[in-house]
Parts: structure tokens; C-alpha cells; sequence
């Protein structure tokens, strides 16, 4: 999990908006988007309160960079689950991981999961995230381009096949964080789900 930054004085030239931006990140984990502010991020990282400024224009700036981090940390979590579905063998169950591992990683960090759904999924989602989610779509877009190209799913529009995909983990990780679904059964009941859209858009052929 993230360090918790250095004290004021340690920072070399640079890196004290990292410093911040973990300091926020530290903070969002903890207690949420609302309890991250200017004030105590500074004071978390051991610096004067008007030092932020310098480097965010202001707290919306500042969250950006933290939602920009959460994404990052969400690419190298979905990798890990597409490797780890590959290392058991199965090229098929790739699609079903990355689905199952969204929903596993906003039940364990729903906090980031509500930052982001803030500056993502939104009438105007943030130009300054543009550029990572682009990313996590192309990669998604690829496995299901792949999975097509080996005959496993049915063809079709990838972006229509991501696109519902996408709102069903979506859909899911929120009726879980509502409490509409019990966490306890969370994974399980994810997993059926996940299974039964799977054998809807398999090639049986």
C-alpha cells in the first residue's frame, strides 16, 4: 500500500507533488474523497499549507492526480488477474477475470472506486484522465478482439461486446456497495453472473 511520505526537508527537486498526490491517495483510502483536502494533505506531508498550491491549482487538481493514480493501480491489478487466469491455462476465462477482478477491487478500496466514478463516469468525464482510460479500454478491447479471433466468442462489435461488459460489472460492484447484494456472497454471486453472460456471448458453433 502506499508509504506514507517523507518529512518536510527530504524532498529532492520534483518530488514533492508525488509526495502529495500519495499523501492524498493515503488519505482518500482511509476515509474517503470529501475528508481529502488541501490543508491536510500539506500537513500529512510534513509541508507549509500553501505549498500544495504551487503545484495543484486547487483541490479539483489535486483529486484528478489522485484518480490518475487510482487508474494506474487499477491497470497493474487487472494484469495481475489476466496473468494469473492465463497461468491456470484457461485463454477463456481472461474476459470473466478482468470482470470479477473489477468488482473484487472496488469491494476492497470503494473509496477510489468513488472518486473515480466521479471524474470517469460522468456527463463530462476529466480530459486529464483521458489518456489512461483510453489505455484500460484498448487493452480490454484487444482481449475480446482476441478471444473473437480464436472462435471463442461470438463475432460482433468488440466495442458493443465491452461496452456490455462493462455495465454489468459496473452495475454490480454498485448494488454491492449499496448493499442491495450481500458482501458476504459478494464474489459468488459475481461469479454466477459473470458466468451466465459469458455463455451468452460464447461461440458454440
Amino acid at each position: 500500500m502506499t508509504e506514507r511520505p517523507a518529512e518536510r526537508g527530504s524532498y529532492h527537486h520534483g518530488a514533492l507533488p508525488e509526495a502529495l498526490v500519495g499523501a492524498a491517495f493515503e488519505l482518500l483510502d482511509e476515509q474517503g474523497p470529501e475528508k481529502v483536502t488541501m490543508r491536510e494533505v500539506a500537513r500529512r506531508a510534513g509541508v507549509s499549507p500553501g505549498a500544495p498550491f504551487r503545484h495543484f491549482a486547487d483541490r479539483r487538481a489535486l483529486l484528478t492526480a489522485v484518480a490518475d493514480r487510482v487508474l494506474a493501480d487499477y491497470e497493474r491489478w487487472q494484469r495481475a488477474q489476466a496473468a494469473a487466469a492465463v497461468g491456470e491455462g484457461d485463454h477463456r476465462a481472461v474476459l470473466r477475470a478482468l470482470g470479477l477482478g473489477f468488482v473484487r477491487y472496488v469491494i476492497r478500496h470503494p473509496y477510489r472506486f468513488e472518486l473515480v466514478r466521479s471524474r470517469v463516469f460522468a456527463p463530462s468525464p476529466q480530459p486529464e484522465l483521458r489518456e489512461r482510460l483510453s489505455g484500460i479500454d484498448r487493452a480490454y478491447t484487444e482481449v475480446i478482439v482476441a478471444d473473437q479471433a480464436a472462435g471463442l466468442l461470438r463475432p460482433g462489435d468488440p466495442a458493443l461486446v465491452g461496452l456490455a461488459g462493462q455495465a454489468l460489472v459496473y452495475g454490480l460492484a454498485q448494488m454491492i456497495l449499496d448493499g442491495y447484494l450481500p458482501a458476504e456472497k459478494a464474489e459468488e454471486v459475481v461469479a454466477q453472473v459473470l458466468d451466465t453472460f459469458g455463455r451468452g456471448i460464447a461461440n458454440t458453433a
